[in-house]
C-alpha cells in the first residue's frame, strides 16, 4: 500500500497541531512555510480533516487549526482514513483465490494494527534508537 501526499501531508498538519496542543489555533501558513509546502494544497487537505471532526478551526486575526482532541486519542490510521480512504493493499473479491484473499486480508488487518496502534503523541514524541542491526555488527 501506497500513502500518497494527501496523507503524509495530512500527517504532517496533524503532527504540528498536536505539538502545538493547548497552545491555540497554528496557520496553515506556518505550517507550509516550516515545511516548505504549498499552503494552497494544505488548505485542500484540512477541509476533510475538520469535516471528520479531527480539526477545529478558529477565525480571526489570530485565527487558525487545531486538534478537536489530546494528541493521545487520534491515530495515524484516522488521518489516512480519512485523507486516503479504506486501508487495502488490492481490492479483492470473494471470487479470488482463497490464499491470495487470506493474504490480502492479513496485509490489510497488520497495516490497519500499526497505523491504529499509533498516535499523534507517538509521531510527536519519537525518538530515532538509532540502526538496530549496528549493535550486533562485529569487527574482526
Amino acid at each position: 500500500m501506497k500513502i500518497s501526499t494527501k496523507g503524509r501531508y495530512g500527517l504532517t498538519i496533524m503532527m504540528e497541531l498536536a505539538s502545538n496542543y493547548g497552545e491555540g489555533p497554528i496557520s496553515l501558513k506556518s505550517i507550509a512555510e516550516k515545511h516548505q509546502l504549498s499552503e494552497h494544497y494544505l488548505e485542500q487537505l484540512v477541509a476533510p480533516l475538520r469535516n471528520s471532526g479531527l480539526v477545529k478551526s478558529i477565525r480571526g486575526a489570530y485565527g487558525g487549526y487545531q486538534c478537536s482532541k489530546p494528541p493521545e486519542e487520534i491515530t495515524a490510521g484516522d488521518v489516512i482514513r480519512v485523507l486516503e480512504g479504506p486501508i487495502s493493499p488490492v481490492d479483492f473479491t470473494e471470487e479470488d483465490d482463497p490464499a491470495k484473499r487470506d493474504l490480502w486480508i492479513n496485509i490489510r488487518d497488520s497495516i490497519a494494527k500499526v497505523l491504529d496502534s499509533t498516535t499523534l503523541a507517538n509521531l510527536i514524541h519519537y525518538q530515532d534508537q538509532g540502526d538496530e542491526h549496528e549493535s550486533n555488527m562485529f569487527y574482526i
